[in-house]
């Protein structure tokens, strides 16, 4: 997801919920998490798009507990 938005190729929600497999609601879900998250994006319907306003990346992951 976002590598998608970071090179801008999303296509409309449905379309790119339909590249993600998953629903236009929980498309919406999934951003406003990002959102809550401080990832900053916004949609353009010029390119048909969504985009992150400032230059970043949103990463999520695991790290293992170091003893």
């Amino acid at each position: 997801m976002d590598q998608v938005i970071r090179l801008k190729s999303t296509g409309t929600p449905k379309q790119f919920a339909c590249k993600l497999g998953i629903s236009e609601r929980t498309l919406y879900e999934y951003l406003n998490i990002m959102k809550s998250e401080g990832a900053q994006i916004g949609y353009s319907p010029l390119i048909e798009s969504y985009y992150y306003e400032n230059e970043g990346s949103f990463i999520v992951g695991y790290q293992e507990k170091i003893l």
